[in-house]
C-alpha cells in the first residue's frame, strides 16, 4: 500500500528556505514529497547528463511522471514520431525505476476521431514503461460512447487515464492575479475519478486560498482511500494557481488520507528549516 504525493515542479521562489542549495533543489524537494510532475520535458528533451543529475538527487523509489515532449504529442500528434520518442527515452533512461509513468498529455483539439493515432502510438512503445494519458477534448467527458472507446483503448495497453481536476479552481470567481491567469490557462472539464490500473494518477488544482483548496479535495480523500483499500498505489499531485503552498499542501493531503488509513506509511520527515542569516 503506497500513496505518493507531489507538485507540478520541484523548485519555487517561495521554497528557497526549504531548498538552500540551488544546485540540489530536487534533493531538497524530495525531502518533502515522494513524486513530481516532469513538466519541463514537454518543452524540450533534456540532456542525458542533466537527467543523471536528477537520478543522483533522488532515491530509487522516488516517482517521476515524465511528460512527453510537445514535438511528439502536439506537433506530430504521435504520427512519424519514433525518432523523437527514441531520443526522449534515451535521455530519461538514467532515471531507471524512478520513472513511474510516461505521461502523454494531448491537446484539447485531440478528439475521438484521433484515437487511431493514439492506439498505434501506444502499441509501438516499449513495454518496460508504464504509460498514462491525459485528454482535454470535452467529448471524452460528456460523451459516454467516446469515454468508453478511450477506456477500451487504454485498457488494451495497460495505460492509465490521468484526470486534471480543476473544479475547485472554477468553483468561484478569481480573487487573485494568479487565479485570474489560471482561469485563462487551465482546462475546464467535468470531473473524473475512475481508475483503470493499479497505479492511478490524479492532478488536482485548488485555489490560492489554502482552506478552499483543502475543502475542494475532500471527495478525493474518499476516492484515494478506496483505491488504497483495493490494493492500488495512487499518486496525487497538488496544484494551486501560484503553487507557493503546494509543497506543504501535498504533505497535508497525505496526512489526511493517513488519518483514514492509519496503516499507510508516513512521509519521511524533512530536515528542520534553519533560519536564514546574512553571513
Amino acid at each position: 500500500m503506497q500513496l505518493s504525493v507531489g507538485c507540478a515542479q520541484w523548485t519555487h521562489a517561495a521554497w528557497q528556505q526549504r531548498q538552500p542549495n540551488p544546485r540540489e533543489r530536487l534533493r531538497g524537494y524530495a525531502d518533502w514529497c515522494t513524486a513530481v510532475e516532469g513538466n519541463t520535458t514537454f518543452y524540450a528533451t533534456p540532456a542525458r547528463k542533466t537527467v543523471q543529475g536528477w537520478a543522483q538527487q533522488t532515491a530509487p523509489e522516488f516517482r517521476f511522471v515524465m511528460k512527453l515532449p510537445k514535438t511528439i504529442t502536439h506537433e506530430r500528434r504521435m504520427r512519424d514520431a519514433d525518432g523523437d520518442m527514441n531520443e526522449f527515452l534515451s535521455a530519461v533512461e538514467p532515471l531507471g525505476p524512478r520513472i513511474h509513468a510516461l505521461w502523454v498529455q494531448l491537446p484539447a483539439s485531440f478528439g475521438p476521431t484521433d484515437l487511431g493515432a493514439l492506439a498505434g502510438f501506444l502499441r509501438r512503445l516499449p513495454p518496460e514503461y508504464r504509460y498514462a494519458v491525459e485528454v482535454r477534448h470535452p467529448a471524452f467527458f460528456t460523451g459516454e460512447r467516446d469515454a468508453r472507446q478511450l477506456e477500451y483503448l487504454l485498457n488494451r495497453v495497460g495505460a492509465e487515464w490521468i484526470p486534471f481536476d480543476t473544479t475547485t479552481l472554477f468553483a468561484a470567481r478569481p480573487t487573485s492575479p494568479g487565479e485570474q491567469e489560471a482561469w485563462g490557462k487551465k482546462p475546464r472539464l467535468p470531473g473524473r475519478d475512475r481508475a483503470l490500473t493499479e497505479h492511478p494518477i490524479v492532478r488536482y488544482c485548488g485555489r490560492d486560498d489554502i482552506d478552499a483548496t483543502i475543502a475542494g479535495w475532500q471527495p478525493w480523500i474518499e476516492v484515494v482511500t478506496a483505491w488504497l483499500r483495493e490494493g492500488r498505489s495512487p499518486t496525487f499531485f497538488v496544484h494551486t494557481p501560484d503553487n507557493a503552498e503546494s509543497l506543504t499542501l501535498a504533505r497535508e493531503f497525505h496526512d489526511q488520507v493517513r488519518a483514514v488509513v492509519p496503516e499507510l506509511d508516513p512521509l519521511p520527515q524533512p530536515a528542520p528549516i534553519e533560519p536564514m542569516t546574512l553571513f
